[in-house]
């Protein structure tokens, strides 16, 4: 039965290792009944009492990660690992073991760690070794389905390189050398098969953007001659993300100053992401508001005031450089390149500061953790504030630059345009009321604990006071 608000993205099956991977994306909602389903389908479709393959495997319906895309975090997978955890083990009777985020003790973390001595082994041992107790349901497997391991983590790349042997040991001693359990890359796990006859070195990428898979690659290829033999071929099981084959493409072309856009369909889809079309404009804002809306602490109050101050110096340009050129207003020619060249600089920081904010409230949440595991805390505290207390700070004196240079364009631009002006200066004044209230927030939270500390909150309440004012 198809669930509305979910979709198949992708679906990879393989004879020797006789399993199926299956990538869904959707809501919330629909996406966690989906996956319940699918695990009541795979109950009766398959029966592990006479399955084989070349996989590890203790489910019919192995293994669920939930794994957040957008205006989602890894906390609210983790909630909806548990929550469809505990159905599936209500509806089917299949046991379940939480695993990566949404493990309850450190130990079922590893995936490997829960699926050890699969599903003959846990069969065998759940019902009398509490180590093999699942998360939820009777500490029995299903007769046919096994258990199932639910969980939330980041994007993982499955990863295989094929080599020119049949030896599956070489595969297996390679293996070794790159994961990370036993001495290798950091974000790698790695196993060896022997698939469609030849020797594969089989990986899970945990942290592509930490271990990229051209270094993957690269270690397999030094390690497999040590042995007299190369990699013939590689491939993706699932979906990877583009970022990971950009970041391969940057290192074995060498290309200088590389940047995702550089590449033609990237360039194209940042133009057609802003055209004038039903929904084109939406798409292009859509993903941040959404992100301004999730149960997150950030992005909050001071990145939606530098993305209002950004928006400001945007249309202020826009209004200034429609002008430009134009015969009636050559005279102010001057004034105009100025203004739009000023407008384009605080646009820039602007936006940066939508990021700026967002971190470095991160980083003062750090600083509180820290601080109870060190004596010298306060100060370490006192340090983040400052650094988030200026960021707003920067935006308010943006916020005020933009809204001065707007209203100093009515005088000298095109006057159909004042509209654009008025709103401009609107959503600059909310961006500097917005950037003042982040501002005073953190220096209520600094507590002297040196004369620094005193002087900084003084200067910047007084820098405040004189923004507020101008504004």
């Amino acid at each position: 039965m198809k669930i509305p608000g979910v979709y198949l993205l992708d679906r990879e099956m393989d004879a020797d290792h006789n399993r199926c991977v299956i990538t869904l994306v959707g809501d919330r909602e629909a996406i966690q009944e989906a996956a319940i389903r699918g695990v009541g389908k795979a109950a009766e479709l398959i029966d592990l009492t006479v399955h084989q393959g070349a996989h590890p495997r203790m489910g019919a319906a192995d293994v669920i990660p939930f794994i957040p895309i957008d205006g989602v975090t890894l906390e609210d997978c983790v909630a909806m690992a548990r929550h469809v955890g505990a159905e599936i083990a209500k509806r089917f009777e299949i046991p379940v073991y939480l695993y990566e985020a949404a493990a309850t003790t450190p130990e079922r973390q590893n995936l490997e760690n829960v699926r050890r001595g699969q599903f003959e082994g846990i069969r065998d041992e759940i019902a009398t070794n509490p180590a093999r107790r699942p998360d939820f349901g009777e500490p029995r497997v299903h007769p046919t389905a096994g258990a199932t391991v639910v969980g939330a983590r980041k994007a993982l790349i499955a990863y295989n390189v094929f080599l020119n042997t049949a030896d599956v040991d070489i595969a297996k001693k390679i293996a070794k050398a790159v994961r990370f359990s036993s001495g290798g890359l950091r974000f790698v796990k790695g196993a060896g098969f022997l698939v469609r006859g030849m020797a594969q070195v089989s990986m899970n990428l945990t942290d592509f953007e930490q271990t990229p898979i051209h270094r993957v690659f690269e270690l397999v290829k030094r390690e497999a001659a040590r042995y007299g033999v190369v990699p013939v071929s590689s491939e993706i099981v699932g979906l990877i993300p583009k970022l990971a084959l950009e970041q391969a493409a940057e290192w074995f072309l060498q290309v200088e100053n590389f940047d995702s856009s550089l590449i033609l369909e990237n360039r194209l889809a940042a133009v057609m992401s802003g055209k004038m079309a039903v929904g084109g404009l939406r798409a292009g804002v859509e993903p941040f508001i959404e992100q301004l809306a999730a149960p997150t602490a950030t992005p909050g109050g001071g990145s939606a005031a530098a993305a209002s101050g950004a928006m400001a110096a945007g249309l202020a340009g826009m209004v200034a450089s429609m002008s430009r050129g134009k015969k009636a207003y050559l005279q102010y020619e001057s004034q105009l390149s100025e203004a739009i060249a000023r407008l384009a600089q605080h646009r820039e920081e602007l936006k940066a500061a939508i990021d700026a904010d967002a971190e470095s409230y991160n980083v003062v949440m750090k600083a509180y953790k820290a601080a109870k595991e060190s004596a010298d805390g306060g100060r370490a505290i006192n340090a983040a504030l400052r650094q988030a207390t200026s960021v707003p700070l920067s935006v308010a004196e943006g916020a005020v630059e933009v809204a001065r240079i707007a209203a100093g364009l009515r005088a000298i631009t095109n006057p159909n345009m004042s509209s654009d002006l008025t709103t401009a200066i609107a959503l600059a004044k909310a961006a500097l009321e917005g950037a003042l209230a982040n501002v005073a927030i953190n220096l209520d939270s600094i507590k002297p604990e040196a004369p620094e500390d005193e002087a900084f909150v003084n200067e910047t309440r007084k820098r405040a006071a004189d923004l507020r004012a101008q504004g």
